[in-house]
């Protein structure tokens, strides 16, 4: 942590340093395991510098960059499992017929798949419930004709301006 807060300060700027270690909690039983550690130092805007350390027990031979790696992707997939779960009921199946409940899977695993499509040109990332309050959950005047479809937001909605640059991002006609 003391090398990465000193190249933080020396660089203006986030600094992370990787090393690995041999470790043995009580608990183990005497068996020492690998631990991978991830010392940084973030630093955003004007805030002041924030420690940020990491520990990953491992048993993979990658280097420890690698392995930080590694587990940061696998969070990813467990977060978006989260998201199918919590955010949009995936495990709802309350349906006695069995065709019901696969319906209702396949139609949640559409439309997240379409809220991903939606995530992908904004660059905050945000969590697919946040998504829906942003985006889908609002009231909206829609007029259709032959040739297009018009979305009218309210003036004062508060995320006006990202609803218009998604819909852009995504092919919509600037009007």
């Amino acid at each position: 942590m003391l090398e990465a807060i000193a190249a933080c300060h020396r660089r203006g700027a986030s600094a992370a340093y990787f090393t690995d270690f041999r470790y043995a909690a009580r608990s183990w039983q005497g068996f020492t395991r690998r631990v991978v550690a991830k010392a940084e130092v973030v630093r955003l805007d004007e805030r002041a510098p924030r420690s940020n350390p990491r520990f990953v027990v491992t048993n993979l031979r990658h280097t420890p960059e690698r392995v930080y790696a590694i587990y940061c992707a696998r969070g990813e997939i467990e977060n978006r499992i989260k998201e199918l779960k919590h955010d949009l009921a995936l495990d709802r199946t309350s349906c006695h017929a069995f065709a019901a409940n696969q319906l209702r899977l396949l139609l949640t695993t559409a439309a997240f798949a379409l809220l991903q499509i939606l995530r992908r040109p904004l660059p905050e990332r945000p969590r697919v419930q946040t998504l829906r309050l942003w985006l889908l959950k609002i009231g909206a005047r829609v007029e259709c004709s032959v040739r297009r479809v018009v979305v009218h937001l309210a003036q004062n909605h508060p995320w006006r301006d990202l609803w218009r640059r998604t819909a852009l991002a995504l092919g919509a006609a600037s009007t």
